[in-house]
């Protein structure tokens, strides 16, 4: 492993793109590095590598397996120190502005523009002795069962995240997703009672999931909803899976479920106009997507592609990190608790700072 992250100093000082990344419950650390600094996109999605998706528009920047290196290494023991009860002090500017924007959403709820958007802030937070190794190492022991990576292209800028979301998982004609939504506090056990608001709001993102993908599927399967703990906070989560028609393809999969009203709301092109004109920040990859795209299996005639909602993620640039949060708004959402929601969803990033 030592070798690994001495590989990925040795990338970043000659400012080549890579991807580190480990997957929900696993040991083992994946790395793929590009041996030039060109932009590659993913066209198709009939390339192989790893793709990195912006939350609106269609620059899917690809770091090819062709171009690419690829390393593996099975995780050791790490001490680390994640401190969980550090405190950051709370912007009463960020606050009223937070505020303000959930309200508006409410309202737009309640006279029907939509029935849920999904409304984000931008925190930023001083950095001046930043390692990218110890953070993100600090970030795979703490999270998991989270899709924990680190991401670099010197012509778009350091990604790093730890994500609770699936947003695809397909091999041959079969694929898996979830409807993830809903937020409370982890207070030491999962069997809690969940308010009709969050029920209600992660029934929509099953339902769209359902609708959307009925014309390209010819079977599917879901789970009854469920809680899910990620990080220090939980979820309620629903699990689908299903086979492909012989005529539907990954794109049109991905056009489908992407951005799904987890991250952006419903109706889909609603909610999506009201965030790009009400949010007054870019979310670049933020509510994007990320993962493996027709990775060829060891020994085996079949690739697979899995993808992961990028959400519990920071963007580190001239010292400072920018950390990206949200909350799902419905007409009986209350704009102060709201708030809270997005602090505690911030602390994921925080701890590992």
């Amino acid at each position: 492993m030592i070798d690994f992250f001495i590989k990925v100093k040795q990338q970043e000082s000659q400012n080549l793109p890579f991807v580190i990344y480990r997957k929900p419950s696993k040991t083992k650390l994946i790395g793929l590095f590009q041996k030039n600094d060109h932009l590659y996109f993913a066209e198709d999605f009939k390339e192989t590598g790893f793709v990195f998706a912006p939350f609106n528009g269609n620059q899917n920047i690809l770091i090819p397996k062709k171009e690419s290196v690829l390393w593996e290494a099975e995780l050791t023991a790490f001490k680390g120190n994640c401190d969980a009860n550090i405190e950051y002090p709370e912007n009463n500017k960020d606050q009223e502005h937070f505020e303000s924007l959930v309200q508006k959403g409410v309202d737009a709820t309640a006279s029907g523009v939509f029935k849920k958007v999904v409304l984000s802030r931008k925190e930023i937070i001083d950095l001046p002795n930043f390692d990218l190794v110890s953070v993100f190492k600090k970030l795979i022991y703490s999270y998991p069962d989270a899709f924990c990576y680190c991401w670099y292209h010197p012509k778009i800028g350091l990604w790093i995240g730890a994500t609770p979301e699936r947003l695809l998982k397909a091999s041959k004609k079969k694929f898996f997703t979830m409807a993830l939504a809903g937020t409370q506090n982890y207070e030491d056990t999962i069997d809690v009672a969940w308010e009709k608001k969050e029920i209600e709001e992660q029934q929509f993102v099953t339902d769209f999931i359902l609708d959307n993908i009925k014309t390209l599927t010819r079977e599917v399967a879901i789970s009854s909803p469920y809680t899910l703990k990620a990080g220090g906070v939980l979820h309620i989560k629903t699990d689908i899976e299903g086979k492909l028609n012989k005529d539907s393809n990954m794109k049109q999969v991905v056009s489908v479920l992407h951005p799904t009203p987890a991250v952006c709301g419903l109706p889909k092109e609603s909610s999506r106009n009201f965030i790009l004109e009400n949010e007054k920040y870019d979310r670049e990859y933020y509510t994007g997507f990320l993962g493996e795209i027709n990775k060829k299996e060891f020994s085996k005639d079949t690739s697979k592609t899995d993808l992961y909602v990028n959400l519990r993620c920071m963007q580190i640039t001239n010292k400072e990190a920018h950390l990206y949060v949200g909350c799902g708004i419905t007409k009986d959402s209350i704009p102060e608790n709201e708030w809270k929601e997005s602090v505690n969803k911030s602390m994921t990033m925080k701890r590992v700072l």
